[in-house]
């Protein structure tokens, strides 16, 4: 087998491990290398490899070799071509010609030798014979190699050949023996970005989750999934002190050594140019380069090629125009070897080519200006140059390297801004653009912290600055910093005029507004976002525009649909008219989550937040993924929800976002509710708690979304009802933004107990949340059953058509309200009670719902309906009480007991007469030997569901 693959990849590391493989299997191992250090030695590594036999005693008599033996004892003397040992004959194809000097022995003797050898070690328990760096290998190795590959078949050895990917003879060689299928081959390619994590966490022997989120981007950034360089990051980490911002930490001193090592290797001109690429950074344009060395073409292409075969460089797209250093650590090596002066002098020569070459600097051209300025020491030209490529960056390239590259452009120009040293409007400039890309991403680590403002900056942008520091603070849900921002915001504007500033100011008050808790909070948001609307307007800001009507449709979605995404029209049409992607992005976020209740499927807003993901916009890509979570609850894909909300979950509490992991953590509550895991439902509310102060309004939520839907999947409607009357009062204490069932499933429950008519229903059929498609299925039923009420009988079964078919994508719902209903139906003569009660029925027991499946059955029961008879369930029933005898129907019956419920009301529960309750109860008290219904509840509370106050 030919192992092959670049430097650093990992083809010793395998060889050795097979090695120590064969080894526990008791086979022979035997090892050689092959080597350009030290004067050349004909056939180094079978030599090697003899050595070591002969080391471990396993090397053979030469007379078991016969006439090769010779040959075996010629290989291993000192000095290769010496004279004979005496007494010794010459071999087969050793003989010297007369009048010749002494040579050594042919290729082919070797190759017929190492055979022989090979048959002789490996005879009894086998051998393996592993022979690296093939790539170093002299030719009379090669050729004893190939003829060892046509060869060996028949004996009990196996040949593990190791080789880069030079194209050198020895790949040569291996492209030969895959195509006439003498040798398997295996290459190596590098490894994954999960692949890095997992090795990261090996290295550190830690759990994934464990791993130090600084370390962990350096190693996949850094490394190109190599593994030698992702192993030597780790080790170097693990021996420094903990870094704390400032410079990158310098590369580790045994990947520097191996890239001097490789360049070394090029000479002077080598040398020389690939420092100077290393002053664009990982990538570097090479015309602009030989326009700066002044060099000779072919000289130049000579270097390039062997650069390239050193796997210090790669080619980056079509063309020859762009290369790559193979990973980013080598260009940061060559720099760091860089003197000041050079390097100095080398960025200056650059920039003065890139400015020949590339009049105007167009397009990407700015940034790598910026940094040849930077290490010219050219700070301020750098700055302006690096503030007008992020901004290029954010407006005009692909969306996958815009959020990225801006922030790295913009946290190198505020890294060059020392205080005092630039002028306050450059300062105000560079952190304002900052404070936006940290807000748009959602990467703190790239806040500077202490974010310090210049008092120098005019009055009026220190105000926006401490605006934007109030929005981040909200982000994450710190609401007392956000309020000390805001706070020195409005005091650096007396008099609130109407403009760009004050504009900002007034969207990060309405953000701030949204944590705060209290019954207006809505609306004192929604009036600080038309005023930053109107001096937005003022202002000529339509950036500040697009947030303010954002949140002005946010806010508005849960009472008026339409007004809310006409609001979000408006901000798409001006984010269009101005060219900016971002608030274009968002937009469309928004207004796939108002259409996701629609859609058959939710596909517009998968592709909606994939977008905002590409383009690196975390908050709406949060949004969008926590809508995204509940829609697929709702359609009963719960794999799927569980995926989107385990990643949400990770990425909002690695990066500090409080708000967005309490989205994430409800979602996980919801989740759990929607397949009546209380258990677990109830985990993921104690989760959430220390939470909801940063999203007030979730709490109501939390009530109406889990725990009144788990109740309701165990038949406790009573419960059901506490649990959405304690939403409704939560909801009038901190309005929530979301929908939690006030428009739906509050209705449908209100209108079959009587409490809720059709002023009640009147509403909600024209409200934002009571529009969706999943409001509109309880809403209808509804209104179904009071027109049941009012002996409309066919109106009734035509709105129950029409809500059943807006049920249609939720299983769950849909059979949820089919039980619901199916009373009143059957008592007032509309619909089709029975076939609606066999479908819930079915539904529900293969769910495993088993106390709504038994409602089912005597429901239909008590119409008269035939009923199938289900022997499954037991499962539910305890082991200590399934060995007392207890039936799932007692088990029923025990839990309503342990509960301390009469025999009344667990009859009309359980829809059984009090007498089979009297009986079962009787039944129960025998086999489990309590002498009463008090002594049984007070041994059973473990039966009584925990229910979270």
């Amino acid at each position: 087998m030919f192992v092959t693959g670049e430097p650093g990849v990992g083809k010793t590391r395998l060889a050795t491990e097979a090695l120590a493989e064969a080894a526990a299997a008791d086979m022979v191992t035997v090892r050689g290398r092959a080597s350009t250090v030290g004067p050349p030695v004909p056939y180094r590594p079978l030599v090697e490899a003899l050595l070591l036999l002969a080391r471990a005693g396993l090397l053979p008599d030469p007379e078991e070799l016969g006439g090769y033996g010779p040959v075996m004892a010629r290989l291993l003397s000192d000095t290769p071509g010496t004279t004979q040992a005496p007494g010794t004959a010459d071999a087969p194809g050793t003989a010297d010609a007369p009048g010749t000097a002494h040579r050594g022995p042919s290729p082919l003797t070797v190759a017929e030798t190492m055979l022989r050898l090979l048959a002789a070690v490996g005879r009894r328990r086998g051998c393996l014979l592993v022979l690296d760096d093939l790539h170093d290998a002299d030719a009379g190795t090669l050729a004893v190699v190939e003829y060892l590959l046509d060869n060996i078949g028949h004996q009990p050895a196996v040949l593990l050949l190791v080789a880069g990917h030079t194209p050198r003879a020895a790949a040569e060689l291996a492209l030969r023996a895959r195509q006439r299928e003498a040798a398997e081959s295996l290459d190596l390619t590098p490894l994954t970005h999960p692949d890095v994590r997992l090795l990261v966490a090996a290295e550190l022997g830690a759990a994934p989750e464990e791993v130090c989120p600084e370390l962990l981007h350096r190693a996949l950034t850094g490394s190109a999934g190599i593994p030698f360089v992702v192993k030597e990051l780790v080790h170097d980490h693990a021996g420094r002190p903990t870094h704390h911002g400032g410079r990158t930490p310098s590369v580790p001193p045994t990947v520097a050594d191996d890239v001097r090592r490789r360049t070394a290797s090029l000479g002077p001109l080598g040398l020389r140019f690939l420092g100077a690429a290393a002053l664009f950074g990982r990538r570097f344009p090479l015309p602009v380069l030989e326009h700066a060395m002044g060099v000779d073409h072919t000289a130049l292409s000579e270097v390039l090629r062997a650069a390239l075969a050193s796997s210090l460089i790669t080619p980056d797209g079509p063309g020859t125009h762009w290369y790559a250093f193979r990973y980013p650590l080598a260009a940061e090596a060559l720099l760091d070897d860089l003197g000041p002066g050079e390097r100095a002098r080398h960025a200056r020569s650059a920039a003065r080519a890139l400015a020949h070459l590339h009049p105007g600097l167009p397009g990407a051209w700015r940034a790598h200006a910026a940094r040849l300025h930077e290490h010219a020491g050219e700070a301020r030209e750098a700055v302006r140059l690096y503030c007008e490529a992020a901004r290029w960056a954010t407006e005009e390239t692909t969306p996958e390297q815009a959020p990225d590259e801006a922030l790295d452009l913009l946290t190198r120009a505020h890294r060059l801004l020392e205080p005092g040293t630039a002028a306050p409007e450059l300062h105000a400039t560079v952190l304002e653009m900052l404070l936006d890309a940290v807000a748009r991403t959602a990467r703190l680590d790239r806040l500077p912290a202490p974010p310090a403002v210049d008092q120098g900056i005019p009055v009026a942008r220190r105000a926006g600055i401490h605006a934007r520091l109030s929005a981040i603070a909200t982000l994450t849900g710190r609401p007392a910093e956000a309020l000390r921002h805001l706070d020195t915001a409005r005091s650096l504007l007396p008099g609130r005029p109407a403009d760009g500033h004050s504009a900002l100011v007034d969207l990060a008050a309405a953000h701030a507004e949204l944590g705060r808790p209290a019954p207006d909070r809505l609306h004192t948001a929604a009036r600080l976002a038309r005023r930053a609307v109107g001096a937005a307007r003022a202002g000529d800001q339509p950036d500040a525009a697009c947030g303010a009507l954002l949140l002005l449709g946010q806010l508005a979605r849960q009472h008026d649909e339409s007004a809310a995404a006409a609001h979000f029209e408006r901000a798409r049409a001006i984010a269009l008219a101005h060219r900016l992607p971002v608030p274009r992005t968002a937009a469309d976020v928004q207004l796939a989550i108002t259409a996701a209740g629609e859609d058959e499927r939710p596909t517009r807003l998968e592709q909606a937040r994939q977008e905002a993901r590409r383009r690196g916009l975390l908050p709406p890509a949060h949004e969008a993924g926590f809508a995204l979570a509940l829609e697929r609850v709702r359609r009963c894909a719960f794999d799927e929800a569980r995926d989107e909300i385990t990643e949400g979950t990770a990425e909002a509490s690695g990066l500090g976002l409080d708000r967005h992991l309490a989205l994430f953590r409800l979602a996980d509550a919801v989740r759990y509710a929607h397949q009546g895991r209380r258990a677990e439902m109830s985990g993921a509310l104690e989760r959430l708690e220390p939470l909801l102060d940063a999203a007030p309004g979730l709490r109501a939520m939390s009530y109406g979304l889990a725990r009144a839907f788990c109740s309701l999947l165990e038949e406790r409607h009573d419960a059901a009802e506490q649990e959405l009357a304690r939403a409704l009062a939560y909801d009038n204490e901190n309005p929530a933004t979301g929908d939690f069932g006030r428009h739906g499933i509050v209705v449908l429950l209100g209108v079959l107990a009587g409490r809720m008519g059709r002023r009640h229903c009147a509403g909600p059929a024209d409200a934002g949340a009571g529009g969706t498609r999943w409001n509109r299925q309880f809403a209808g039923l509804a209104h179904a059953v009071l027109l049941g009420r009012e002996g409309h009988r066919e109106q009734a079964t035509a709105a129950a058509d029409e809500a059943l078919a807006a049920a249609a994508p939720y299983p769950m719902a849909r059979r949820l309200c089919l039980r619901l209903v199916a009373r009143p139906a059957y008592e007032d003569g509309w619909g089709a009670p029975v076939e609606w009660l066999r479908e819930a029925e079915e539904h529900f027991h293969a769910a495993g719902h088993h106390q709504v499946a038994a409602a089912g059955r005597a429901l239909l029961r008590g119409m008269g309906a035939s009923v199938r008879q289900r022997r499954t369930g037991t499962e539910q029933v305890p082991p200590h009480l399934r060995r007392s005898g207890i039936t799932v129907r007692e088990f029923e019956v025990a839990r309503l007991v342990a509960e301390r419920i009469s025999n009344r009301d667990i009859a009309g529960r359980l829809h059984i007469s009090p007498r089979t309750v009297e009986k079962h109860v009787a039944s129960v008290l025998q086999k489990t030997g309590h002498p009463n219904r008090g002594a049984f509840a007070t041994a059973a509370r473990d039966l009584v569901p925990r229910v979270p106050a």
